[in-house]
């Protein structure tokens, strides 16, 4: 038996970089799971690829910044397995065009925060009601070591990122009554196909960690323990997976 046997995990972004390596650890330990994501095709064919391995996969198209799209989405995930037990909100990410304050557009500066900020919210408010339903739930927000700890160059995405840290432990305390865990993951580097395309060995940001940047699997390793019931008194925390970024 699997450490999610029985469960169903919703995965935004789930078709691509975390939300894709989340998707493969969350099925390789019994877990139903929805590949919500805005790639459709990517979605469904990662859901093929689950399925030919009986697993039980569900691709969806989604645009977490859409309120009828995230409602489209979990309506199918809860028609196809009677609810969700584990959200993980994975979609999103920074952009090139982010910069200082002074720098960013402001178009720029409200899209990264439609996807990052908003989106995380609009996918927690559509899932809470199923889980208060079922009693209980895993909610995992991805945040960044960049909301932790402060760095510049990206003011956008640190803002949006700051402020799932902040909600997400506003939402622990609201819903735990309910049985619902909030917990964040506060990622340093991962080497998800994007990064490592401009990433390279010898880049100056490899010496900043002590490990070394983290893979995609990292990462889900992680998700799969704030999801399994091995974390059911964890609520509320911020989770670093920075490879020991934040100890200078």
């Amino acid at each position: 038996m699997g450490r999610l046997t029985g469960k169903t995990a919703l995965v935004t972004g789930g078709a691509s970089g975390i939300g894709r390596a989340s998707v493969l650890r969350f099925a390789e330990e019994g877990a139903n799971v929805v590949i919500a994501d805005f790639n459709r095709d990517a979605a469904e064919a990662l859901a093929g690829e689950i399925g030919a391995s009986r697993q039980s996969a569900l691709g969806v198209a989604c645009d977490v910044s859409d309120e009828a799209s995230v409602d489209a989405a979990v309506s199918r995930a809860v028609a196809e397995f009677g609810g969700v037990d584990v959200l993980l909100n994975s979609a999103g990410g920074g952009s090139t065009q982010d910069g200082a304050i002074t720098d960013l557009s402001l178009d720029e500066f409200w899209r990264t925060i439609r996807v990052d900020l908003f989106g995380t919210l609009l996918c927690c408010r559509r899932v809470i009601p199923e889980m208060v339903k079922t009693v209980g739930g895993s909610i995992i927000n991805i945040s960044s070591l960049r909301a932790v700890i402060g760095t510049k160059g990206a003011d956008a995405y640190t803002a949006s990122k700051g402020g799932v840290l902040a909600m997400s432990r506003a939402m622990a305390m609201q819903w735990a009554e309910h049985g619902i865990r909030v917990n964040v993951m506060a990622p340093g580097v991962v080497l998800t196909d994007r990064v490592a395309a401009f990433i390279r060995p010898g880049n100056p940001i490899y010496q900043k960690s002590l490990l070394g940047p983290s893979e995609p699997a990292d990462v889900a390793n992680l998700a799969l323990y704030l999801a399994s019931d091995e974390a059911r008194k964890v609520t509320g925390t911020v989770q670093r997976l920075d490879g020991g970024a934040s100890c200078y």
